[in-house]
C-alpha cells in the first residue's frame, strides 16, 4: 500500500521529491474513481487532491493513518474540513499560489469584455471590414468591484491600479485596519453591487455565497454592467446571469466556474446563443508558473506536516 496517494495532475518535480522520501501512487484519474482512492488509502499518511476529488467522510474513513490533505490549489469546497477535523487530518492548501494567475485572467477577461472586438475574425476572414461594429469602452476610469479582497482581490486591485481603474472591494472578514484596504475603498455589499462598472468574484463558495449575485443583485447593477467569476460556480446564479445577459441588463461576463463541473452538454447547452459570454473551463489559476508553484507549495506542504521538512 502506498504512504502518499496523488489523484490528480501535478508537476513532477515536487512528485519526485515526494517519492525520494516515499511510496507514492499518483493517478491523473484517480478523482473518478472514489472507490479506487479507498482502497488505496489503508496504508496511506498523505492525500493530494486538487478540486475534482471528492474528500469526504467516506474517503477518510478509509484512511485510518492519514496525516494531511494537501490541495494542490486554494479553494477548499470539495474538502469536508469538519470531517478532517474529526479524523484529525490537517488540510493545507496552496495559499499564495496562483494569485497572479487568477487576477490576471479576471483583469484580462474584463479587458475582452470591455472591448468586445475579439470575436471579428471571422468576419474579416470573410471579407468584411467590421470597424463600426467593435467600437469598445476603455479600462481606464472605470470601477472595478471585488467581491471578496483575500490575496488574489488584492492582486487584481495593484493590477487595475496600474490600469487607471478605480478598485473598490467588499470583504467582511478583512479587518478593517489590514494594509490591504490601501489598494481599494473599502465599500459596503450594496454599494460594490450599485457602483461596479465590472464585478469580480474572489470569494469563496459558502452558504452566505451560494447564489449572492442572483437577478436581484443584478438589476441594481449599471446597466450594461460586466460580471466576472474565477472564484468558484454557484456565487453567481447562472439562469440569471443568463437572463439579463439576454435582456442587456449586463453588458457581459466571463465565467471559468460553474455549479456542475465538468459541464455537462445538457448544462452547456443553456449557455448557448448567449451574446457577450466567455467561458473557459476553470483555468484561470493554471499557467506554466502556477503550476509549478501550486506544485512544490504542496509536496512542501506535506513533507512539513509528515516532518521531513521544517
Amino acid at each position: 500500500m502506498p504512504d502518499i496517494v496523488i489523484t490528480e495532475f501535478m508537476d513532477e518535480g515536487p512528485v519526485d521529491e515526494l517519492k525520494a522520501r516515499y511510496d507514492v501512487h499518483w493517478d491523473k484519474t484517480l478523482c473518478d474513481k472514489p472507490d479506487e482512492i479507498k482502497a488505496l488509502l489503508p496504508g496511506a499518511v498523505a492525500l493530494v487532491v486538487r478540486n475534482r476529488t471528492r474528500v469526504n467522510d467516506d474517503i477518510l474513513s478509509s484512511g485510518p493513518n492519514l496525516k494531511v490533505i494537501g490541495r494542490l490549489g486554494v479553494g477548499l469546497d470539495n474538502i469536508d474540513l469538519d470531517a478532517c477535523k474529526a479524523h484529525g487530518v490537517k488540510v493545507c492548501p496552496a495559499t499564495g499560489s496562483n494569485n497572479v494567475s487568477v487576477a490576471e485572467y479576471a483583469i484580462t477577461a474584463a479587458m475582452m469584455l470591455l472591448r468586445g472586438s475579439f470575436c471579428a475574425k471571422d468576419e474579416i476572414l470573410t471579407g468584411t471590414w467590421p470597424r463600426n461594429k467593435y467600437v469598445g469602452l476603455e479600462a481606464r476610469g472605470r470601477t472595478l468591484g471585488l467581491l471578496g479582497f483575500g490575496m488574489i482581490g488584492r492582486s487584481a486591485a495593484r493590477m487595475a491600479r496600474g490600469l487607471e481603474m478605480k478598485p473598490i472591494a467588499y470583504d467582511p472578514h478583512l479587518p478593517a485596519d489590514h494594509e490591504g484596504w490601501q489598494l481599494a475603498e473599502n465599500v459596503s455589499l450594496d454599494d460594490l453591487i450599485t457602483r461596479s462598472d465590472i464585478l469580480s468574484v474572489h470569494t469563496p463558495l459558502l452558504p452566505e455565497t451560494r447564489n449572492l449575485i442572483d437577478a436581484a443583485a443584478m438589476a441594481k447593477m449599471k446597466k450594461g454592467a460586466l460580471l466576472v467569476n474565477t472564484a468558484r460556480g454557484g456565487i453567481i446564479d447562472e439562469d440569471d446571469l443568463i437572463a439579463a445577459l439576454k435582456s442587456g441588463q449586463i453588458g457581459g461576463a466571463a465565467l471559468d466556474v460553474f455549479v456542475d463541473e465538468p459541464l455537462s452538454l445538457g448544462e452547456a447547452a443553456k449557455f448557448a446563443g448567449v451574446p457577450n459570454l466567455i467561458l473557459t473551463p476553470h483555468i484561470s489559476g493554471v499557467t506554466e508558473e502556477s503550476m509549478a508553484a501550486i506544485s512544490t507549495i504542496t509536496a512542501n506542504n506535506v513533507l512539513r506536516v509528515l516532518g521531513e521538512i521544517s
